[in-house]
C-alpha cells in the first residue's frame, strides 16, 4: 500500500479553509525551519507573530516536558500555581493593576473584550461598538462582525449587531459614530492584517479623550502586536509613552510561542457595582481549557526569556535596521516600508505574474528561501522572532534585495 504524501493527507482529509502554499514544513530551530526535503527556510513569519524565540527554544521545550511531567490540565474549577504566576506577571508588565482572564486564542480574547463591554453598558442601555476599517477581530461570527473588513463576512449573514466601522486614525469620524447606544472603541495599535498601519499618537490620545468624555470603554486588540513584537510589552506604549492607558486588552499570538493560549485584561476602572476587572464574575464567562498549567508555564517562561534575553531592545534596534534598510533599497518593486520594531510591512506596486503582488512576491521569497506573511492584495509582512540576530537580519535583507529586484513590475 502506497503511503500517502502530506499533500495528499490534506487534500482527501483536511477542509481546506486555508489557500496555503505547496510547502511541507518538518522542524525547526532558531529562526530557521526545514521541509520534508531538507531545504532550510529563515523564518520572518514566525507563525504569523506567534514564535516570539523562535523554533525549539531549549527553555521553553524544557518548561514544557516538566510541566506536562507534572499536570497538564485541571479545569478551571481549581486553581495551579502557574495560572497565578503567569497572570501577576502580566499584570505587573501593563502595570496599571486590574486583572487577567486566560483562554485559547485571540478570536476568543476578543469574545471576552465583547462580553466585558456588553456586561458595562447593560445598565445604562448600550451595547455598540465603535472599530476600524481594515481591522482584524477574528474568525468567529463576534470576530468578523467586529473586522472592519467586508471580504470576512461574505456568506455569514446575518451577522452580530453591535458593530459600527469607521476610518483608522481619523478622529472626526470616531466622533461622528458616537451615538447613545455607544459603549466602547475597540482598536488595534498596529494593525496586523490589514497590512501593518500603525496608530498615530494623536489619534490615541484622541480616542482616550473621547472615551473620556462619553464614558466609554477604550479597548485594545494586541493580538499580534502585544508582548514585544513592537519593541514594549505594550504596543500603545510605543506609540505613546504616556498619557494613553486603555481599559481593556486581549493578546494570544506571541505570548506562549505557539501553545495555544490567549488572555484578556482589564483595568480597575470604576462601575456601578464592583471595579472593572470583577465585572465578569462567576457564571458569565468561562473556559476548558485556557489557562491550564501547561499553556501557563509556556507562557510565563515565554515573558521571563524575552525579559532575561533582552529582546525589547532586540525587537526595537534590529527593526530599525529593518525598515531604514528597506526604504534606501529604493527599488521599483517597493511602493512604501512601514512598521513597528519587528512588525513591517513592504507596500508593493503592481508586480507581473499570477495572483495578488503579495502572493507573488511571497512566492518568490518562499523560493528563495525566506518565509513572510502576505497581507491583503499588495502587502508582504516580516513578522521575524523576537531573538533573531543581525546576521539573520542581513540574510533576509540580501533576499529581500535580490528577489524584489528581479519580480517584474507592472
Amino acid at each position: 500500500m502506497t503511503t500517502p504524501s502530506t499533500a495528499d493527507l490534506y487534500r482527501d482529509y483536511v477542509m481546506p479553509t486555508y489557500g496555503r502554499f505547496d510547502l511541507v514544513l518538518s522542524r525547526g530551530d532558531g529562526a530557521w525551519v526545514w521541509d520534508e526535503a531538507g531545504k532550510a527556510y529563515l523564518d520572518f513569519g514566525a507563525g504569523i507573530a506567534v514564535c516570539s524565540l523562535g523554533h525549539s527554544h531549549p527553555k521553553l521545550s524544557s518548561a514544557i516536558a516538566d510541566q506536562a511531567a507534572r499536570l497538564i490540565h485541571t479545569s478551571n474549577l481549581y486553581m495551579t500555581r502557574p495560572q497565578g504566576e503567569l497572570a501577576k506577571l502580566i499584570v505587573d508588565l501593563v502595570d496599571l493593576g486590574g486583572k487577567v482572564f486566560f483562554c485559547n486564542s485571540g478570536a476568543e480574547a476578543n469574545e471576552g473584550l465583547y462580553k466585558l463591554a456588553r456586561k458595562f453598558g447593560a445598565p445604562t442601555g448600550r451595547h455598540e461598538i465603535i472599530t476600524f476599517t481594515n481591522s482584524f477581530h477574528g474568525r468567529t461570527l463576534g470576530g468578523i462582525s467586529a473586522t472592519g473588513q467586508e471580504k470576512v463576512k461574505t456568506g455569514f449573514s446575518p451577522l452580530v449587531e453591535g458593530f459600527v466601522h469607521v476610518p483608522f486614525n481619523d478622529l472626526a469620524a470616531v466622533e461622528a459614530a458616537i451615538t447613545p447606544k455607544t459603549v466602547a472603541i475597540l482598536l488595534e495599535p498596529v494593525q496586523g492584517e490589514g497590512g501593518i498601519n500603525p496608530a498615530t499618537p494623536e489619534f490615541l490620545k484622541g480616542v482616550r479623550a473621547l472615551c473620556d468624555k462619553h464614558d466609554l470603554l477604550l479597548m485594545f486588540d494586541e493580538v499580534q502586536c502585544g508582548f514585544g513584537r513592537t519593541g514594549d510589552w505594550c504596543a500603545w506604549r510605543t506609540i505613546v509613552p504616556t498619557g494613553v492607558e486603555p481599559d481593556a486588552v486581549s493578546w494570544a499570538k506571541g505570548i506562549a510561542n505557539g501553545v495555544p493560549l490567549g488572555a484578556f485584561w482589564a483595568g480597575t476602572r470604576s462601575t456601578a457595582t464592583v471595579p472593572l476587572c470583577d465585572l465578569l464574575g462567576p457564571g458569565t464567562h468561562g473556559t476548558t481549557y485556557g489557562g491550564n498549567p501547561l499553556v501557563a508555564a509556556a507562557g510565563l517562561t515565554v515573558l521571563l526569556t524575552i525579559q532575561e534575553e533582552g529582546l525589547l531592545e532586540n525587537a526595537r534596534n534590529l527593526g530599525l535596521r529593518l525598515i531604514s534598510e528597506l526604504q534606501a533599497m529604493n527599488l521599483p518593486a517597493i511602493r512604501l516600508v512601514r512598521g513597528v520594531g519587528l512588525m513591517i510591512g513592504i507596500e508593493l506596486n503592481d508586480l507581473t505574474g499570477e495572483g495578488l503582488p503579495s502572493i507573488i512576491a511571497t512566492k518568490a521569497l518562499m523560493a528563495a528561501g525566506l518565509l513572510v506573511i502576505p497581507s491583503g492584495e499588495r502587502t508582504i509582512r516580516l513578522l521575524p522572532p523576537l531573538n533573531i540576530t543581525k546576521t539573520e537580519a542581513d540574510q533576509a535583507l540580501a533576499i529581500l534585495r535580490e528577489v524584489l529586484s528581479a519580480v517584474p513590475v507592472s
